[in-house]
């Protein structure tokens, strides 16, 4: 279902939704090229309005994948963005901004990833804050673009020991053929999303890319009362062998991808962007935030796409 009509002056695409939710209201930030689109509703399901760029820098593009978290009443932005002069995404760094306000305006602190790195997601886990985050490997037998995560030092420092957590396995996760070099086909896993249901952990991801058929949500899972999510040993589901997708292309819509989850009134929504089967892939970007309900069961989680 999608989630958002846009109305007159509010971009046509939700590129990489992150939901949040904050006094009594929803928070919707989106990738935008001039900066962080965002929208807010007093519903999860409907009523979304356009509030304009919450973050924007004069020297900076590209903005992508943001992400929100509070602590002790600062809100808390973090995303990737490039200089305006470059061309090369490979100078996507992650960055951290704050405000007092879930709506804005974000004011950049400190760069915390150097480039090359993309799709932070920053959650609380026991007393301790960690960072999930793509970056590339080009030495690996399946070279490419896979999650790592690391902690926080404080909201702005990563400790500088990330660990893998979801890489490469699949054809269906090559983005590109003889990519940089001939024979060495580059995969793609990226915008990871970390929940916790009681011992339960779980990771989605993205592979392959949105422009193609393949493109894919998938998710990791791992079980265990460790807090500290660097320990956890998280395993593809069903196997890194399989692909078997949480959501991909159907008769409705292609390019779903890149995903948040958030749990209301008992029920855990999935939020991720797509775009309708047949539209006209001319335009800049005709992705979409679209949500569904999402059934979690142990290593089983199950999207449950409606029927319109």
């Amino acid at each position: 279902m999608k989630l958002i009509i846009p109305e007159n002056g509010a971009p046509a695409s939700q590129g990489d939704p992150y939901i949040f939710q904050a006094n009594g209201r929803y928070y919707l930030y989106a990738t935008g090229i001039n900066g962080v689109e965002t929208y807010v509703s007093d519903s999860l399901l409907s009523g979304w309005k356009y509030l304009g760029r919450t973050l924007a820098e004069p020297d900076r593009k590209e903005y992508w994948a943001p992400c929100v978290i509070e602590r002790d009443g600062l809100y808390y932005m973090y995303y990737s963005s490039m200089p305006k002069e470059e061309e090369d995404v490979h100078c996507q760094e992650i960055r951290a901004a704050v405000c007092e306000s879930p709506e804005g305006p974000f004011v950049y602190q400190k760069t915390v990833l150097p480039s090359f790195s993309i799709d932070p997601h920053v959650v609380k886990s026991g007393d301790e804050y960690y960072i999930f985050y793509s970056l590339n490997d080009t030495q690996a037998q399946r070279a490419g673009t896979y999650i790592a995560v690391d902690k926080l030092t404080d909201m702005f420092t990563v400790e500088g020991k990330p660990k893998a957590v979801v890489v490469p396995t699949l054809d269906e996760e090559i983005f590109m053929y003889d990519r940089f070099r001939k024979g060495q086909n580059w995969h793609t896993v990226e915008g990871a999303f970390y929940f916790r249901i009681g011992d339960d952990h779980y990771v989605t991801y993205s592979g392959n890319c949105y422009q193609n058929e393949k493109y894919f949500l998938g998710y990791a899972y791992a079980h265990g009362n460790e807090t500290d999510l660097r320990k956890l040993v998280f395993e593809k589901q069903p196997s890194e062998k399989v692909y078997a997708p949480l959501l991909s292309r159907n008769e409705r819509e292609e390019g779903t991808g890149h995903n948040s989850v958030i749990e209301a009134g008992g029920t855990y929504y999935i939020v991720y962007h797509a775009r309708d089967c047949g539209c006209d892939k001319t335009l800049p970007d005709v992705r979409t935030a679209r949500i569904c309900r999402l059934t979690a069961h142990g290593k089983s989680l199950k999207a449950v796409r409606e029927e319109k």
